[in-house]
């Protein structure tokens, strides 16, 4: 029996941390045999620690590698949980394995201290000058040619990570045909009425002040029925992110490393928190008036989540333009 592993797979790039699961996978396969491993995922904040690990505790009459995600690992900050999982990574079950996954770059260090080195991995947003290769490979592989002005327009369109580059880029070349180089043009007609709206997506129009478009970007991801809770997280995401930013940009003009370290290595994304920086009361007022109706959504029910998601956005906004006015829900 192979001694238990623990990983930590952090950062905001989504396509190569995909990619290094999907080899982990294969590699737990190849160690067991397909039939004989078995996935198991956390989130959390969802489940308690103790029952993570009571799980991770048990054996499995069935399988002979068990793997475990634990995701949105940033959230585990308190002594009591912090110590049970560290208790449990110092002598882990044999053939289990164990990943913490996070979009963020670090964990709590009393964490990521009992986690060997060798086993972290930090997946980088990619610079620009990699991100049009990437694009431009991805075309040339598939067939399909495209200019540097799509390749612009594509990084403009598209979030800024290879999971999502890999999945719009593939959708566009639906559209395409492979004997004519695809432009700008061809971008924007298909990308911009297929692509899926995001809590990103909404972070951009609530950072630039469209009112209107952010709650019909809103109102599409409910009536996708994807759920507050998401749409908050990942909100809470990109306010924690405009944190970083203005602390960064305080400190002066940053070069394209300092912002990669923060995760912001998009020109798209670094215009869109310049634009919210200069609408923002500041990112932590927006960030608590996050939390704030989060709390109000749970505890409210469904039945009015979706008027009090609109005078989220609409607070979001109205702030940025200088609003004070204080706000009640009863």
């Amino acid at each position: 029996m192979s001694k238990g592993r623990t990983y930590l797979y952090l950062g905001p790039e989504i396509g190569e941390k995909q990619d290094a699961i999907a080899e982990l996978k294969r590699q737990a396969g190849g160690q067991a045999g397909a039939s004989a491993v078995e996935e198991t995922s956390f989130y959390a904040g969802e489940t308690g620690v103790t029952d993570i690990t009571a799980v991770l505790r048990n054996g499995s009459l069935f399988a002979d590698v068990r793997l475990f995600f634990i995701k949105n690992a940033e959230a585990i900050t308190k002594k009591e949980e912090v110590e049970l999982l560290a208790s449990y990574i110092a002598n882990p079950q044999d053939d289990t394995i164990l990943v913490f996954i996070s979009t963020e770059t670090r964990l709590d260090s009393r964490l990521e201290k009992t986690v060997d080195p060798k086993n972290k991995r930090i997946f980088w947003e990619l610079f620009e000058d990699r991100k049009a290769g990437w694009v431009s490979n991805f075309f040339r592989r598939e067939g399909y040619r495209i200019s540097p002005e799509g390749i612009e327009a594509v990084l403009e369109l598209v979030e800024n990570n290879t999971d999502a580059l890999r999945r719009e880029c593939s959708r566009l070349m639906l559209f395409l045909g492979k004997e004519k180089t695809a432009g700008a043009e061809d971008v924007e007609k298909w990308l911009s009425h297929t692509r899926e709206e995001s809590a990103f997506t909404l972070f951009s129009r609530v950072a630039e002040g469209n009112l209107t478009k952010s709650i019909e970007i809103l109102h599409t991801l409910l009536g996708a029925k994807e759920s507050p809770q998401s749409i908050i997280a990942g909100l809470t995401w990109c306010y924690r992110k405009l944190r970083d930013y203005l602390a960064l940009t305080a400190r002066g003009i940053p070069d394209e490393f300092e912002f990669k370290k923060i995760g912001l290595a998009s020109a798209k994304a670094r215009k869109d928190y310049a634009a919210a920086r200069g609408r923002s009361v500041s990112a932590d007022e927006s960030l608590a008036l996050v939390e704030e109706f989060d709390l109000l959504i749970r505890e409210a029910g469904s039945a009015p989540e979706g008027t009090l998601m609109d005078l989220l956005i609409y607070k979001l906004i109205i702030n940025g333009e200088g609003g004070r006015e204080k706000w009640y829900y009863y």
